[in-house]
């Protein structure tokens, strides 16, 4: 399997560099080379196959022998070890539960399937790597379970203080052994930014060796393909145009969507649904890219200024030109984004109509499926719930006015002690830090 840069298709990968490295050398984002169409067969026994079975067969297709086939299927029998099970709403409207891992958040699947790419393809390293996260909530999350002891590897999670949900912080800075938390007086899109610069520090790469366990690495993206597929396999009744609604950050999810789309699932239309940092759904609407700093909401991990996988999205539908590259995303991808108003008033109406709860972020994906559909209403639509409403315990409770039952797994962790660093948003601090406690 060959990667290219989306700055420069000349500048090449293998799957490995491409997945420990996580940058290229020119601050792109690495992409395939090519995306294989997974067999007519493969779709037409879709329902026989279980979840893992279907991450097996996607990373074969992608992977195309880069890794022997046993091995593989070690990789995802250790990682994809729990459900993603589509719940009915009505008759048009899905929820795609993706919140029954460890963390309760669907970055579950791409963090622990990337610790076990990773330390696959660590194994024979003698000096430790050193997985550098950006987190608005959910992502440090996961990626502290998902590499939890993981030999070989460390782990520094970066979140802005005062911007994540309490028992969110809790996920981050109370596991301790090879993961470090620093809590840093800024936004998420601060955060971003001084994992990306350390990434192209040449002084802090000729002494550490560095990756990434956000969206930017590719190894995060692959496992979360997997299950647009899986969500595909549950529909009863596949007679009608398939509608994906995601609620989006990073845009990391939408575009491992795109990825299943390319494979051969017959996904006819994505919707990209946001809170007020709303930088794709402007575009979309004008054809203009234009960064924001972003803005605080109750959906937290959509709380981003500038969306790194927006770059891949445009290399997916690149045109001759920047009008074209419009047109073409234009035809597949429509965009909708809500205040937090809005948000709250889904939230109750769900409840009341459907009797199911919630988190934030899927009340907005609600919202953007539920506009999407007035135009076009015979289509099944479904929307990633990529979060437990425990999560977000304080808002869900004051807007539904009701108790939430938090899972044991999360409300463990309440009793733990904080540790996190404190950290600016300079980078010559970050990078003073860094290399003077991870050597």
């Amino acid at each position: 399997m060959i990667l290219y840069s989306t700055k420069n298709k000349d500048l090449t990968a293998d799957l490995k560099k491409a997945v420990l490295q996580g940058l290229p050398e020119d601050n792109g984002l690495y992409m395939p080379e090519e995306i294989p169409q997974l067999p007519a067969n493969f779709f037409a026994e879709i329902e026989n196959k279980s979840f893992m079975e279907i991450g097996v067969a996607v990373c074969k297709n992608l992977f195309q022998g880069t890794i022997p086939d046993q091995d593989i299927e070690g990789i995802i029998e250790r990682s994809m070890t729990f459900p993603a099970p589509l719940v009915d709403l009505d008759d048009h409207k899905k929820v795609l539960e993706l919140y029954h891992g460890p963390s309760l958040a669907f970055k579950d699947f791409g963090a622990r399937f990337m610790a076990q790419l990773m330390g696959y393809f660590n194994q024979d390293e003698s000096k430790d790597l050193i997985i550098l996260v950006a987190t608005s909530g959910d992502t440090g999350g996961a990626v502290a379970a998902g590499f939890l002891k993981t030999p070989g590897i460390r782990v520094i999670i970066l979140y802005p203080s005062g911007k994540v949900s309490k028992l969110q912080e809790k996920q981050l800075t109370t596991l301790g052994h090879n993961i470090t938390a620093l809590e840093v007086q800024g936004t998420f899109d601060d955060c971003q930014a001084l994992v990306k610069a350390t990434f192209l520090d040449k002084e802090t790469n000729k002494h550490l060796r560095l990756s990434s366990a956000n969206s930017i690495n590719i190894a995060r993206l692959i496992p979360q393909s997997f299950y647009y597929f899986e969500a595909y396999k549950q529909i009863k009744d596949k007679s009608k145009p398939v509608v994906f609604c995601i609620p989006s950050g990073n845009f990391g999810n939408l575009t491992a969507g795109l990825l299943a789309q390319k494979m051969g699932l017959p996904i006819d239309h994505f919707i990209a649904a946001t809170n007020i940092n709303d930088v794709v759904p402007q575009y979309l609407e004008t054809g203009q890219f234009h960064p924001k700093p972003s803005v605080r909401t109750i959906s937290n991990a959509m709380d981003v200024g500038n969306p790194s996988n927006f770059a891949r999205m445009a290399n997916i539908f690149a045109g001759i030109d920047e009008r074209s590259t419009w047109n073409n995303m234009l035809s597949q991808v429509s965009g909708y984004a809500f205040s937090d108003e809005q948000t709250e008033d889904a939230l109750r109406r769900v409840l009341e109509q459907y009797q199911y709860i919630m988190d934030p972020h899927g009340a907005v994906g609600y919202l953007a499926l539920e506009t999407y559909q007035k135009t076009n209403p015979d289509t099944t639509g479904i929307i990633l719930e990529t979060a437990h409403p425990s999560k977000f315990k304080e808002d869900v409770e004051r807007v539904l006015k009701q108790s939430i039952e938090v899972p044991e797994r999360l409300a463990e962790l309440a009793e733990r002690t904080k540790q996190a660093w404190p950290m600016t948003t300079k980078f010559k601090d970050f990078k003073t830090w860094l290399l003077s406690t991870q050597q």
